[in-house]
């Protein structure tokens, strides 16, 4: 007979091959601490739930102890989140597995930013097409969509977000106030739907997948179309806050006669720090950062000028945070990552020259290594929140959308993402 397993024992097993990668057997039992037989079965059942599925160990490997190397156990690709990503200039939906690969994609370009409404529209229609059975193409790819089971749906979006229920507080440049997205977009697609500060989840992401990849203590800050960014990691757990505000560090102040922000402050990092102003300086496109970098090189005295101001008020804002969170590492993403390379340890000097002691002697300031699948790793991890919490609930209630298929409502209470927040950052 098998043994018995408790319910919340698959759900780390799953969290642990998920945000892991392929891992053998062996290593879970030890990661775990479950005796061999537990491990066996949790395993079993995962692959019988068609969320995992086991492989022979690579040629040549020898175990550590006596008998044959364990298998591994390796995450389903064709098991999936559609992550949603809503930009002023566009709406994109990717399906990424749950083994962290980013699958296929599309993009709904938009001549002006998208109201609530048209967002949720968009992600409904852009999902029908990866999903469809007919004509349901990869962009690009020219190959239909394999069959995948969605679990759920994950939203980015540049704005506060109020956890209890998917409300989009305040994206003030989308012009945004107010706006359920989770509720309207749940109904139409009978998903469980998550929706989150995109900054928030880049950090998380390059926490899991980049260069914050198993760091405890992060900062995170991408510079784009919608301003700048921010998100915080304290303890190995996403700093949310008591509304999930926290983290809007492109709001943190660094110049007393500086610029007036549409959020009302003056001085903010958004208005002092800004692509709109390193782009034009440049004479490069908003959204081309290897023109930008090209212009950086050549080394411009105008440029340069800008590049001062910019890493100046940069430096402030992050001697802020790091006087607040003490973070081992903080990583910059859009045109901060640009910027990042090229003034090389400027940054790090101007903030260790302002900081207290002993407060920044370890950091490290690092590009972001996700690139353009940042928000949309981050995006999916939430949209695989439900599936991680309890395995056997969601692949068993048919809560997935397979080709041809109409999705069954989802059961999500959303009063309970403050304790799924805590549940899916603790380390498994």
């Amino acid at each position: 007979m098998a043994p018995q397993t408790a319910p919340g024992n698959a759900a780390r097993v799953l969290r642990l091959v998920h945000e892991e990668g392929p891992i053998s057997r062996a290593e879970l039992t030890r990661r775990t601490g479950l005796n061999r037989s537990t491990t066996l079965a949790l395993v079993g059942e995962l692959v019988d739930l068609g969320l995992v599925h086991e492989e022979a160990p690579p040629a040549g490997l020898r175990g550590t102890g006596v008998g044959r190397p364990s298998p591994v156990v390796r995450a389903s690709a064709d098991v999936v989140a559609a992550a949603a990503v809503v930009e002023i200039d566009a709406v994109t939906v990717a399906l990424v597995g749950l083994d962290g690969s980013v699958r296929h994609h599309r993009t709904a370009p938009q001549d002006r930013p998208p109201t609530g409404a048209e967002a949720v529209d968009t992600i409904a229609a852009l999902l029908e097409e990866l999903t469809a059975g007919a004509g349901g193409r990869a962009a690009g790819a020219g190959a239909r969509v394999p069959t995948v089971r969605v679990v759920g749906i994950g939203v980015a979006v540049p704005g506060t977000v109020r956890v209890e229920d998917g409300t989009v507080q305040y994206a003030p440049h989308l012009g945004w106030r107010d706006e359920p997205v989770a509720g309207p977009l749940a109904t139409r697609t009978g998903l469980p739907v998550a929706v989150a500060n995109d900054a928030n989840l880049g950090a998380w992401a390059e926490r899991l997948a980049g260069s914050g990849r198993g760091v405890d203590d992060l900062v995170y800050l991408n510079g784009g179309a919608s301003g700048i960014g921010g998100g915080v990691i304290a303890a190995a757990r996403p700093l949310s806050g008591a509304d999930g505000y926290a983290g809007e560090l492109g709001h943190t102040f660094v110049a007393a006669n500086g610029i007036r922000c549409h959020c009302g402050a003056v001085g903010c990092l958004e208005t002092e720090a800004s692509r709109e102003a390193l782009t034009t300086a440049a004479g490069t496109a908003p959204d081309d950062l290897r023109g930008l970098a090209a212009a950086l090189a050549e080394g411009r005295p105008e440029l340069e000028a800008v590049v001062d101001r910019q890493v100046s008020a940069l430096a402030t804002a992050l001697r802020n945070a790091i006087h607040t969170v003490n973070p081992e590492v903080v990583v910059l993403g859009g045109f901060l990552g640009v910027l990042l390379a090229h003034v090389g340890d400027r940054i790090l000097d101007a903030v260790r020259a302002q900081s207290m002691p002993g407060t920044a002697d370890r950091l490290r300031i690092v590009p972001a290594a996700l690139g353009d699948d940042v928000l949309t790793r981050g995006a999916a991890e939430v949209g695989f929140r439900d599936l991680l919490r309890d395995p056997a609930a969601v692949a068993r209630t048919g809560t997935a959308a397979v080709p041809g298929t109409s999705p069954t409502p989802s059961t999500h209470d959303p009063r309970t993402d403050r304790v799924a927040a805590v549940e899916e950052a603790r380390p498994a």
